[in-house]
């Protein structure tokens, strides 16, 4: 199935409301879940006639040993993250070299990516001067808002 027929699928089922749709073409298999509408709803337990102090109660969890939690090591630099929620690209084209790499000296306002939200191509710019320290992302990988993309130094 072609990319552009999926994408547009996706954007179908998000502008829609439908909460999931499944198609299958030339013997391909396509099913797109859309996480807005569908994140079920906290089961109800109804309990009719039984006074509130005869309901079971769930079980509170055990407390366990004070162990430490694992220490998460915070990136030294500046993230920077996805302002849209998106297709992340690398280059302006496929086959083209990529913006930056790791190591690569940028400036305030140097392009760093693409993101592709709703067939428009968003360029994503360097919010400092700096080092790129990480890619976060892989190349034509989707992006959620707020999501790390790159840390420069």
């Amino acid at each position: 199935m072609d990319l552009r027929k999926i994408k547009t699928l996706i954007d179908l089922v998000q502008a829609s409301g439908i909460s999931e749709i499944e198609i299958t073409e030339e013997g391909d298999h396509v099913k797109i879940v859309n996480r807005a509408s569908a994140a079920p709803a906290a089961p109800v337990q109804t309990v009719i006639g039984v006074p509130p102090a005869v309901l079971p109660q769930p079980a509170a969890p055990k407390a366990e040993a004070a162990t430490p939690a694992p220490e998460t090591t915070s990136p030294s630099g500046t993230q920077v993250t996805s302002p849209m929620v998106g297709t992340f690209y690398r280059s302006p084209s496929p086959g083209a070299d990529p913006f930056v790499e790791v190591g690569s000296k940028v400036k305030k306002g140097d392009t760093l990516c693409i993101i592709e939200a709703m067939k428009l191509l968003n360029e994503i710019e360097a919010e400092v001067s700096g080092t790129v320290k990480e890619i976060l992302v892989e190349n034509a990988q989707p992006v959620e808002f707020g999501q790390p993309l790159f840390i420069i130094e």
